[in-house]
């Protein structure tokens, strides 16, 4: 069947697999041939790339909110989807709609002649006609892997943000978080804002702002956040927490913003959006923006689901930076009864510091494996924990993630929680399973 009469987004989805014999070919010759030819015009749209090895999915959701609960029209380009495709692309906080998709798949196919394009350019390209079309305020965009080849480099950004810098994706950016920023940094551009949230940013990645003349803000020396512990003078005398942000405007002054409450999603990536939004001149006033960042969520990051009366938390942590907040935010908030972990993993992630820093806040294990291409057996993940002294009848092995949560009903006590973390395969296997159940 020609692509010409491809009728559903299922059908351009199928075909558009089969077409690049690797699911991953860095470089932007090919997309930029295409892309060129597409003559998309964004019109006054505002345009941000954020990169980073953890947080950019976050980071992306605190400046929708943020920027809609303004009334700003925005556009966000994200990976992976969890339930549908769609999730990629949304627009005004909704995916859009397949028809809006199918229109760009066709507009890349008029175009693109013999050049061979991967499963992301075509989505990267897919979801930069819809913003060309639909022409937003401000458009999002994720970087996929890296920074420097990433298909959404083809993007000239009017701020680009680099959220953290840790070793992942090794096959693809080496093991060396010197050479890492180098390569997250490429996204920055001359002339142009350009964020750092990690507190200790990779010299290279300093150099090359410098080197191109980038206006760099850095966490820790431009912006920064504070944490503070304030007893408050109730009937309890309970302990609450909150945080001040302090940042440089882009004309030297300092400004200073006090009395932000807990968030469900990262602080730390908090304090570089309100950074973001000060350069962008859409920072809204203190109480407007404490409000949005409560209001922020993100599906897979600390999301909290009710099931049978049952509290799942699910967090796609899969690499030891990400892995470490998850273990921090359940020590922070104890539960009288069990906690429960449902984990699946990818082969190729440092499997042995994800569990060293998991093993101190799991009662007891129910391993998945993934049934995909770089999934991680189940036994496999047994050996591992099991080198770590974890006891053999505080854990056992399933075949998929739905076998696990299944197990899991059976062995829950009063007072239990139930985490479902280590890959967005996981957590997306987890929202199906659990989605039919109920």
């Amino acid at each position: 069947m020609s692509t010409t009469n491809f009728e559903t987004l299922d059908q351009w989805l199928n075909w558009i697999e089969s077409c690049h014999p690797s699911e991953i070919e860095m470089g932007l010759e090919r997309l930029r041939k295409v892309y060129l030819a597409m003559k998309l015009d964004f019109g006054s749209s505002r345009k941000l790339i954020v990169g980073g090895t953890n947080g950019k999915g976050s980071t992306i959701a605190m400046l929708d909110q943020v920027l809609r609960d303004q009334g700003k029209t925005v556009g966000c380009f994200t990976s992976p989807h969890f339930l549908r495709y769609n999730e990629r692309i949304k627009l005004a906080g909704e995916p859009v709609s397949d028809a809006l998709i199918i229109a760009a798949f066709k507009a890349i196919e008029k175009v693109r002649g013999e050049t061979r394009l991967t499963y992301f350019e075509y989505n990267t390209l897919a979801a930069l006609h819809v913003f060309a079309t639909q022409q937003p305020d401000v458009m999002l965009l994720e970087v996929g892997l890296g920074g420097r080849l990433d298909a959404i480099n083809i993007i000239d950004a009017d701020i680009s943000v680099v959220t953290t810098v840790s070793v992942d994706h090794i096959d693809w950016l080496g093991d060396d978080r010197e050479q890492i920023g180098f390569e997250k940094a490429g996204i920055y551009r001359a002339g142009k804002p350009a964020v750092c949230g990690d507190p200790v940013a990779p010299q290279k990645l300093i150099d090359y702002a410098s080197e191109i003349g980038a206006q760099l803000y850095l966490r820790g020396r431009d912006f920064n956040l504070q944490q503070l512990n304030i007893k408050q003078p109730d009937r309890q005398s309970s302990a609450s927490t909150g945080w001040v942000w302090q940042g440089e405007a882009p004309n030297g002054n300092i400004r200073t913003i006090s009395g932000l409450p807990e968030i469900n999603l990262p602080k730390a990536n908090a304090a570089t959006v309100i950074q973001v939004l000060q350069l962008l001149d859409m920072l809204p006033p203190p109480e407007q923006l404490k409000v949005s960042l409560m209001r922020a969520s993100l599906t897979g990051r600390m999301q909290k689901k009710q099931f049978d009366g049952v509290e799942y938390t699910l967090d796609v942590a899969h690499n030891p930076e990400a892995a470490q907040y998850l273990a921090s935010r359940l020590e922070m908030s104890p539960v009288s009864g069990r906690t429960l972990m449902v984990l699946g993993m990818l082969a190729d992630k440092d499997i042995d510091q994800v569990l060293a820093h998991l093993k101190p806040v799991v009662d007891r294990w129910f391993l998945a494996s993934l049934a995909v291409p770089r999934g991680q057996s189940s036994d496999q993940l047994v050996e591992k924990l099991n080198g770590l002294g974890v006891a053999v009848d505080s854990q056992a092995a399933y075949g998929t993630v739905q076998e696990a949560l299944a197990a899991v009903k059976t062995s829950l006590l009063p007072g239990d929680r139930v985490i479902v973390a280590g890959s967005f395969f996981t957590v997306s296997d987890a929202l199906t399973a659990l989605n039919m159940d109920n």
